[in-house]
């Protein structure tokens, strides 16, 4: 019998579907700079939850048309009607606690703007710590943020080390945009197949 893979780098050499090579090669682990593109990765975490990363992968466009481009200050201001329209969009994932959770995330959000000029602001200004104290900060500030969504949306974008094996060459690309977490504590190895 076969060993599983050990990381998510060495699931998609051994052929994970599309679209997770692009993801793999393009967007997990690279800093994001954007508040939106923070918040579309978010929600997307969020969705994850339960269901496969294939499944949010190949519904990601879905999500971000749905969600008016993650744009923070729109989604901050829906109401019951657009929430009637998410819970209704065969395209996503309709589950009324995240779509809830989108709307009140956006919300708070858009406070840590004011406080802090942008949420990529607030996530610099906890940098760095140990991951179980952003645990305990994403579960006082977000809604639908535990433990694993929270380790997740912090290592995709950047914030904590642990997206690509040393020797893939992703890892090597996000090195060089020097993302927050190689200011920090030393790289670690690969987190395991998503």
């Amino acid at each position: 019998m076969a060993e599983a893979p050990t990381s998510y780098c060495a699931a998609v050499r051994l052929g994970l579907p599309e679209p997770h090579r692009d993801y793999h090669d393009h967007q997990y682990g690279f800093p994001l700079e954007r508040d939106d593109a923070l918040f579309g990765r978010l929600v997307l975490e969020i969705n994850q939850a339960g269901l496969s990363w294939t499944t949010i992968l190949r519904k990601a466009e879905a999500f971000e048309r749905a969600f008016d481009g993650f744009d923070v200050a729109r989604v901050a201001a829906y109401g019951d009607a657009d929430v009637a329209r998410l819970l209704s969009d065969a395209s996503i994932v309709r589950n009324r606690a995240k779509v809830a959770a989108a709307i009140h995330n956006a919300q708070r959000i858009t406070e840590l703007q004011a406080e802090h000029g942008s949420f990529r602001a607030w996530l610099e200004h906890h940098h760095p710590q140990p991951l179980e104290a952003w645990v305990r900060l994403f579960k006082r500030t977000f809604r639908f943020t535990g433990g694993e969504i929270t380790r997740e949306f912090l290592v995709s974008t950047g914030w904590l080390p642990g997206a690509h094996d040393a020797d893939c060459e992703a890892y090597a690309r996000i090195l060089a945009l020097t993302p927050p977490w190689a200011r920090g504590p030393t790289p670690t190895k690969g987190t395991g197949p998503r």
